[in-house]
């Protein structure tokens, strides 16, 4: 699949550098997978939860949430938010 855009992933990187290594993980998960649903994309990410039109991904032991507009249908992932869990649970990225 194709990720739009991995500059949010740097962006939250610099700020939380621990999660360097689970981001690198689901980036090339995603990168080199292939899914064409939600179904599918679980087998390779069980914690995967559909929110609307969102997926969200629990990364690094749950300290990071990704929220992501997936297009199955022409393999594109977009990250629209990549939070601690704290913000992810303020809920304003729900706005």
């Amino acid at each position: 699949m194709h990720v739009i855009s991995r500059k949010r992933l740097n962006e939250f990187v610099e700020q939380h550098p621990d999660a360097r290594p689970s981001l690198a993980h689901w980036f090339g998960l995603i990168k080199r997978g292939a899914f064409a649903n939600v179904i599918e994309l679980r087998d390779t990410f069980p914690s995967a939860d559909q929110v609307g039109k969102l997926t969200i991904f629990n990364i690094g032991g749950n300290k990071v949430r990704l929220i992501a507009a997936i297009h199955y249908n022409r393999q594109k992932v977009y990250v629209r938010s990549v939070l601690t869990h704290a913000e992810y649970d303020e809920q304003s990225w729900k706005e």
